[in-house]
């Protein structure tokens, strides 16, 4: 029995509909628990409020991502007392380059970041976010063009915070074009001449923040891409794009300073 892939069942416990893998679901037990497994880290993440503190998780708790991600050595873990983000060279990088393939983020820690969940050493991500924190400077923006077959525009810029930590903030207005009632939306870094790509994620809506791995270099992938991807489980890009733009930088990153 083929199982529905891992992305949209985490699409499905963050209250996604897709009638196909519903199906699969009321017949397959093992997609079945994956999905009850999600849902009970969205529901964990959703009940966070302004009021809960940051705490240090037990030594398993990294250990159970360290080997979940295949790394061979843990971040820093922060402590009650004086909670920081852990340094930029310190970070799991959250998506390797392959040409032409991406490597998915395991599905639990997507629904569980889009939740708000905060785990252990990826707790700068809500650190970054206080009210007292600096804004963000910006590094880079491009105007998105639509690609034959498309009637879209989009705009993307990227924000970089003092820790260095930097996320794509994308807006796509699609008004039309082929195939546009079914699939998913994908957003892509690209290198120009398209020898290689870097995925960063779904876009749900007309706007979408994105984290941008601390490997990728801009300069090397500077071409932002949204993508129509079918659901039929392939990783590779489908090679229907809806929207592009070259980046261009505007300030020198703190991450290349």
């Amino acid at each position: 029995m083929d199982h529905v892939d891992p992305d949209v069942l985490a699409l499905i416990a963050l209250g996604e509909t897709d009638p196909t893998a519903q199906a699969h679901l009321a017949v397959c037990e093992r997609c079945a628990e994956e999905v009850a497994e999600l849902e009970r880290a969205v529901r964990a993440g959703r009940a966070v409020g302004p009021d809960d503190v940051l705490v240090a998780p037990p030594a398993r708790v990294w250990a159970a991502i360290e080997s979940e991600l295949g790394l061979s050595t843990a971040a820093p873990l922060p402590t009650p007392a004086a909670p920081a983000p852990a340094p930029a060279e310190d970070r799991p990088t959250a998506a390797t380059v392959l040409p032409l393939r991406r490597r998915r983020t395991p599905a639990w820690i997507a629904s569980a970041a889009a939740a708000g969940v905060v785990v252990g050493g990826l707790g700068g991500a809500w650190l970054a976010n206080r009210d007292d924190a600096p804004a963000p400077a910006v590094v880079a923006q491009a105007q998105l063009e639509a690609l034959p077959g498309w009637d879209a525009v989009g705009h993307a810029e990227v924000e970089e915070d003092a820790d260095g930590r930097r996320v794509l903030v994308l807006t796509v207005d699609e008004t039309g074009g082929a195939g546009d009632t079914d699939g998913l939306r994908e957003v892509w870094l690209l290198k120009e001449d398209v020898s290689g790509l870097v995925s960063l994620g779904l876009l749900d809506g007309e706007e979408g923040r994105f984290l941008v791995p601390a490997g990728v270099d801009l300069t090397e992938y500077p071409v932002v891409d949204v993508s129509r991807e079918p659901t039929d489980g392939n990783p590779a890009h489908s090679g229907d794009s809806i929207v592009r733009g070259l980046l261009g930088i505007t300030v020198t990153p703190v991450s290349q300073a």
